[in-house]
């Protein structure tokens, strides 16, 4: 069951906690998507309350020819992109360095170091390829979904992802990434 369509149904209908339950399910997850297309977490940060708020005060109508997650995530897209047309694509902001790993200093310090590889190296890749890697491996959409978002066909999108990984592992070998695993 597609428990974001239903809150939304519930909000729409005046329950507000329906809308609440789709900010706590949806709102991070939304949030990482934007940066991907912006590189900038609080500027994602802003954008995914805009797309949030668009819901919440315009309350457009979920047909549910795409699951609600897709949908929403299609709005922030919108709203993004809208935003990066205007020309207000602020700084990229540095990783965060505190990010919990492992207790061992040692693996920790090479864990960081990794997802700072794989972060510049997404950078990198054009925004297509990037968004189709982020909402396959990070936001676990299938082709379809992935498709409803970007406006390509199934095949289309299998297209992207090869190219894209293919272009990832590229950059990620210009990085000396080395991958133990």
């Amino acid at each position: 069951m597609d428990y974001g369509s239903e809150s939304y149904r519930r909000y729409r209908e005046g329950d507000d906690e329906g809308f609440v339950e789709i900010v706590r399910r949806y709102c991070d997850g939304l949030t990482m998507y934007i940066n991907g297309i912006v590189g900038d977490v609080c500027l994602a940060e802003e954008l995914a309350d805009d797309a949030l708020l668009k819901l919440a005060v315009k309350k457009p109508a979920f047909h549910g020819s795409s699951s609600f997650k897709t949908w929403l995530y299609s709005i922030g897209r919108n709203v993004a992109l809208d935003h990066l047309r205007r020309g207000k694509n602020a700084q990229e902001l540095p990783l965060d360095e505190n990010i919990p790993s492992g207790s061992d200093p040692e693996s920790s310090y090479i864990e960081d170091e990794r997802k700072k590889q794989l972060y510049r190296a997404m950078q990198k890749l054009p925004p297509e390829y990037r968004e189709a890697l982020w909402l396959s491996y990070f936001e676990d959409m299938d082709a379809s979904q992935i498709g409803a978002l970007l406006h390509k066909s199934r095949n289309g999108v299998y297209m992207i992802l090869s190219r894209a990984k293919d272009a990832l592992k590229k950059e990620l070998l210009k990085e000396g990434f080395v991958y133990e695993g």
